[in-house]
């Protein structure tokens, strides 16, 4: 049997690596490429990937039981500038995988108070770490699509869960500072 709390610290890890993957190619962008309008649901790469940022921040304060609800949502891109965005991001999914590490299945079952000003929402903790894994591949994908538009070529961003992309991966698993170990537990 599969244990649910593997796959979320899985899709935790796989996150980082696929978010410090994006990031690498946007830093190699051309003056003006980051921040310049393009067609998709936001209007720029750097709005996309400051949305991401502002979400996660908004969900995994949640999932630690904080209060930051729509707060997280007041300066809609806190960062200009790629290298302070991403710095930012990592932190994030840093915190996101020291949660997933600490699942089990009650935890996964319990219920998280989601603060949105004017009412709190209570979801499971399973339900909501599913929307955001699928909220970030979602917005990866359209920053990924962006770049089809750029000098950069977009990179790959899914060999990062199964043991055969142990090689694709070896390069982003040690600017991360992480190990095979710690992806396949």
């Amino acid at each position: 049997m599969t244990d649910p709390a593997r796959v979320f610290r899985k899709l935790a890890y796989a996150n980082v690596l696929a978010n410090h993957r994006l990031h690498a190619a946007c830093s190699a962008l051309r003056p003006g490429e980051f921040e310049a309008a393009r067609i998709s649901f936001f209007p720029s790469i750097r709005a996309t990937l400051n949305h991401i940022l502002i979400v996660d921040w908004f969900y995994v304060d949640a999932l630690e039981g904080g209060t930051l609800g729509p707060k997280a949502f007041e300066n809609r891109e806190p960062f200009p500038e790629l290298p302070a965005l991403a710095q930012a991001q990592t932190d994030v999914d840093r915190r996101l995988i020291a949660l997933c590490d600490g699942l089990n299945g009650e935890k996964l079952s319990a219920i998280v108070n989601v603060h949105r000003g004017s009412r709190i929402q209570h979801d499971r903790c399973d339900d909501i770490l599913s929307h955001l894994f699928q909220h970030q591949t979602h917005h990866r994908g359209q920053v990924h699509a962006m770049l089809s538009g750029t000098s950069v070529r977009p990179p790959q961003l899914d060999e990062f869960i199964v043991g055969d992309d142990a090689a694709a991966r070896t390069q982003d698993m040690a600017a991360l500072g992480l190990t095979e170990a710690d992806l396949m537990r």
